[in-house]
């Protein structure tokens, strides 16, 4: 065997040193061929993507004292044969390369490989075609041969090729996807599809597709080509196709409820909500109508008319077609046409009002409506008001019917005093109609207004009765003196209060005349500052025999409070005087000792702001701090910022030699704000005496 020395530049690769001593070896190629060299995917196959798996098998392998392969080296040819990946290598792990890379550009390649040992030995070169096609084919031109198909035709499309050129590695066909939610995809990928998602092969192409059944509805179709090489079309084909399976409703308009006041003009109305009643000649949709059996009118689109005539009962038949062929009669679907019968009337109904209002609930409104042949229609009817002698439109008022009668409730309160006259409008159950302005008793239908009777609520302060003090300053002091007020009208409308306490409010509830009203729902509304956690608090209470009520404020922060009488049937909407409520801050002050040595020791002063019901600003609120000398004025020595949770410190210092033997007064002023909803709040005075 002849010895070569071999120096391959690849010993870098594997580890190996040009510097040292050479070394001849037996060189045999066999040790380094690739054998049954075979490309993942099939060597004949186009690929997707522009790497490659290629693997093979050596019939020798290396021994301790033969060559063994350490370095894989390849390079890329085009289809002319000229090198278009140049020659490189990579460590030698096993026989197989797992990404072999060709250009980007779609077309057929041809990979050389070959082995080479940390000495530089090379193995024969081998060759392994590689066909690469990464190209999206275009969109392909789908055709939907019928714009509906009814229950008896399967939906079906016609597929052809895109008018862009084929990919080189060619068509491989078309994948198809069907659904009413416009979510689905013809493939699962969203470059490639799969062999088992292609639904009409390139050979069967231009071809039609059948769908099978279908939804009814619009399904939408996506079509997507697939290259030869599994690559689909950048965009897909979408096409509508509408599945109708339902036969048309048909509508019979004119036809009277029972009775009809002459000759009734009746015309069938169709109405389809998919394929549609459009006309569109003989073979499209049409609508049909026949009377008592008699020739048939026919027209195409979505309605036919015919009229109705003679005394008696008349039998009318009607049925439609729609586009997609669906008829409403004469099939498994629809066996028989619809049918109705019209009868002849041409009295109209009377209209009267009622004799008189009903004490108990003046604002209804009853009108009686009388027929003597097919009788009062139970749909039908109104009732309006205009002010009497005004001349203008009347106002229509909500109106309950039922046969022989129409009922309404006039809000008189939502009208200005005066006199209003009422017009009914009734009608029969054929459709006649009559005016009606007059009493069954001949009388215009004329009512004053106010028409209910007036309520007063009083509102205040207190219990039944308030308790209160007079004080004046006189030089002895300030000297008081109680007082109970029992007329509403002279309570206070502001009080103010400490935090955390309830007031007692009551009231009475009476007619214009001075009448008690018991037993009526009267409702405390409480409306809160802005700052409070609450906007609104609303407590229902009853008036007793006396026409009185009384309920407690809870605890809170500042508000307004209003009592108010909803009305009823026959009383009117009545509100007691606005109150006001202010309610002081809760503030609380200790000191962390009641000696203080000058010079020595801080006091620690500590305390904290509460306001139940209120939100506490995150910055907290100010504190003014202040001290006296008993018989002196407060005067403020320091404001401190309480923190998110009202709490508040302060150290003060003793440091006047004045202060000794002094006996201080200290106390924490929390001032109102904009936007907290309690007045300002003092605490209650510490004691601290210098020494």
């Amino acid at each position: 065997m002849k010895r070569l020395l071999f120096f391959s530049p690849l010993a870098i690769l594997v580890g190996c040193s040009l510097l040292g001593p050479f070394r001849a070896l037996a060189f045999d190629p066999q040790f380094l061929e690739p054998r049954e060299v075979k490309v993942a995917g099939g060597a004949d196959a186009w690929h997707p993507d522009p790497e490659f798996g290629v693997s093979w098998t050596r019939t020798m392998l290396g021994t301790a004292s033969e060559p063994k392969p350490a370095t894989i080296v390849y390079l890329v040819r085009d289809a002319a044969g000229d090198v278009v990946i140049p020659a490189g290598g990579q460590r030698w792990v096993g026989d197989f390369l797992e990404k072999l890379p060709v250009p980007p550009v779609p077309g057929r390649y041809t990979a050389e490989i070959w082995l080479e040992a940390s000495t530089g030995e090379q193995g024969p070169h081998v060759t392994a075609p590689l066909l690469f096609d990464g190209a999206r084919p275009g969109a392909p031109r789908v055709t939907v041969p019928e714009s509906w198909f009814g229950g008896d035709t399967e939906p079906r499309i016609a597929i052809a090729g895109a008018d862009q050129p084929t990919p080189i590695s060619g068509l491989r066909g078309y994948a198809v996807s069907v659904d009413q939610e416009g979510a689905s995809s013809p493939c699962s990928l969203s470059d490639r599809c799969a062999d088992s998602e292609i639904d009409l092969p390139a050979s069967a192409a231009p071809g039609a597709v059948r769908l099978g059944a279908l939804p009814e509805g619009v399904s939408t179709i996506r079509v997507a080509t697939v290259s030869g090489s599994g690559v689909r079309s950048a965009a897909n084909t979408a096409v509508e196709v509408r599945v109708d399976l339902t036969p048309p409703s048909v509508e019979l308009l004119g036809q009277p409820a029972g009775w009809a006041a002459g000759p009734v003009r009746l015309t069938a109305k169709a109405r389809d909500a998919l394929s549609g009643m459009a006309a569109a000649g003989p073979p499209g949709p049409r609508t049909t109508i026949a009377v008592d059996g008699g020739a048939a009118a026919v027209a195409n689109g979505d309605s036919v008319t015919t009229t109705v005539s003679g005394d008696g009962t008349h039998r009318v038949a009607y049925w439609a077609r729609d586009a997609a062929g669906n008829s409403s009669a004469g099939n498994d679907r629809a066996p028989a046409p619809a049918v109705a019968l019209v009868r002849i009337d041409e009295s109209p109904p009377q209209v009267l009002f009622a004799k008189a209002q009903d004490p108990s609930e003046p604002e209804r409104i009853e009108v009686l409506i009388g027929d003597s042949l097919s009788g009062p229609s139970a749909d039908r009817g109104a009732i309006a008001v205009r002010q009497a002698g005004s001349g203008a439109a009347f106002q229509p008022l909500p109106t309950m019917t039922a046969a022989g009668r129409l009922t309404a409730i006039w809000d008189s309160g939502s009208f200005p005093p005066g006199s209003y006259e009422f017009r009914a409008t009734g009608y029969d159950r054929v459709g006649n109609s009559a005016a009606g302005t007059r009493r069954a008793d001949g009388a215009r239908m004329i009512l004053p207004n106010p028409l209910k009777q007036p309520a007063e609520l009083e509102f205040g302060y207190g219990g039944r009765r308030l308790q209160s003090r007079l004080c004046r300053r006189t030089a002895a002091g300030h000297r008081c003196r109680r007082r109970t007020i029992k007329d509403f009208g002279e309570r206070p409308t502001a009080r103010s209060i400490r935090c955390g306490h309830a007031i007692p409010v009551s009231g009475r509830l009476l007619s214009a005349t001075g009448t008690p009203l018991a037993g009526m729902a009267v409702e405390v509304v409480e409306t809160f500052d802005r700052g409070s956690l609450a906007e609104t608090r609303t407590t229902t209470v009853r008036t007793d025999s006396e026409g009185g009520f009384a309920t407690r404020l809870a605890p809170g922060p500042n508000r307004r409070v209003e009592a108010v009488f909803a009305g009823g049937p026959s009383l009117s909407r009545a509100a007691g005087p606005l109150l006001r409520l202010a309610v002081l801050a809760a503030v609380r002050m200790r000191a962390s000792a009641a000696m203080a040595t000058v010079g020595g020791r801080p006091v620690l002063f500590s305390g904290r702001v509460e306001g139940p019901g209120a939100r506490l600003p995150s910055g907290g609120r100010p504190v003014e701090l202040q001290f006296r000398v008993p018989g002196m004025p407060w005067s403020e020595f320091r404001t401190v910022q309480t923190d998110a949770h009202g709490r508040f410190r302060y150290a003060y210092a003793f440091t006047d030699d004045d202060s000794r033997d002094v006996r201080f007064q200290f106390r924490a002023v929390a001032p109102s704000a904009e936007g907290w909803p309690y007045e300002t709040g003092i605490s209650r005075p510490v004691f601290v005496t210098g020494r």
